[in-house]
């Protein structure tokens, strides 16, 4: 049987509701982020999952636990914490009964979002009336011109597909079915990988928050079967 992928975009957060560039500012989901989390988790609620992968970044994890919390298998995410001290240390679970309930939760900062620079915290609409219209779609739009200080989309495909590909494949090789909680960018690079996106492909597509986009993996191929 086919491994499957499930890829997530967080759920509207406090600062997509209020139109401010996000980046790596860890902000939580807003209302309605938190009702595309549950919408999400029904959507994806039949399909076993053995590994989840989220970002470093709130607004994935809320996402990943609330969708998780309507799942059919009744497992419970457990977060890892390797090389964290007492975290790692003291978290143990001596109950293999328990432990056969759970499912592994990895944390990586490669899943985040695309690193803004100065732009974090402004917002949007004021930005484009600060700097133009064309200048605002450049920074957010181009392949490969960041905003100031901060990451162009090749900068965000440059640390997720590297740890997609050995960190995340070896799962579906394996056929264990993945969730992966991140963002709009790294999630959008990792299409590209997936799809095969040009460079010029890739900034046209735009991942809607909330929704579940899965793929088949089988024989080294990667299959889109949802996308909504």
């Amino acid at each position: 049987m086919a491994a499957k992928l499930i890829l997530l975009r967080h759920g509207q957060s406090q600062w997509n509701k209020l139109n401010f560039f996000t980046g790596w500012v860890d902000i939580p989901l807003s209302v309605e982020g938190i009702q595309e989390a549950i919408e999400a988790g029904k959507k994806i609620a039949h399909i076993p999952i053995d590994v989840i992968y989220i970002s470093s970044l709130m607004r994935a994890q809320m996402t990943a636990m609330i969708a998780m919390a309507y799942h059919q298998e009744k497992k419970v995410p457990v977060i890892l914490h390797p090389g964290e001290g007492k975290l790692e240390e003291w978290a143990k679970i001596h109950n293999p009964k328990a432990a056969k309930t759970t499912i592994p939760v990895i944390r990586a900062w490669e899943l985040n979002e695309r690193m803004y620079g100065d732009l974090q915290g402004l917002n949007k609409q004021e930005t484009r009336e600060q700097y133009g219209d064309e200048q605002v779609h450049i920074w957010r739009r181009s392949y490969d011109v960041p905003p100031p200080n901060g990451e162009c989309l090749a900068d965000t495909a440059a640390r997720s597909i590297p740890y997609f590909q050995e960190k995340i494949v070896p799962h579906l090789v394996s056929g264990q079915n993945v969730f992966i909680s991140a963002h709009g960018n790294s999630l959008r690079s990792i299409i590209m990988h997936l799809d095969n996106l040009s460079k010029e492909e890739v900034l046209k597509l735009e991942l809607a928050t909330g929704v579940p986009v899965i793929y088949e993996y089988e024989n080294g191929c990667f299959k889109k079967i949802a996308d909504g």
